[in-house]
């Protein structure tokens, strides 16, 4: 988004608006269609929140899955530092967990990262994930 938003063109403010719903709503066909016509996969609100943090946090792991394999970054942080790791173990969602572990994301990345969250909560099965062989 740019730095100036009164200079956005309303459309294009209400398309964004759209597709972040897409995403937080779990509408992946949807979203995907959007996304193959040419919006970024990488698409960040004003908050850093981008389409896999709020799919992820949301608990949607096909939509986490379908935004990876359409070149999203699984390890981009928002404004506050958080990564969609660590939203998915905050909001225990297992399933969102191993969508971006095969996605690639880092589970030590971002603060608290997705491991330092886990511990946090005592949640041993998403450490189980987040460490494997520890």
């Amino acid at each position: 988004m740019s730095e100036n938003p009164e200079e956005i063109d309303p459309e294009l403010l209400q398309l964004w608006a759209k597709v972040f719903g897409f995403a937080r709503a779990g509408r992946t066909a949807e979203l995907a269609a959007y996304v193959d016509a040419g919006i970024s996969a990488n698409l960040t609100n004003d908050r850093g929140d981008t389409l896999v943090m709020l799919a992820a946090y949301h608990g949607h792991a096909d939509t986490v899955t379908a935004l990876l394999d359409r070149g999203a970054d699984p390890g981009r942080v928002n404004d506050r530092g958080q990564s969609p790791l660590a939203g998915a173990v905050f909001k225990n969602e297992p399933d969102v967990v191993k969508a971006l572990l095969k996605g690639g994301a880092d589970p030590a990345a971002g603060q608290p990262s997705a491991i330092d969250a886990a511990r946090m909560f005592g949640n041993e099965d998403l450490l189980t994930l987040l460490e494997p062989g520890e």
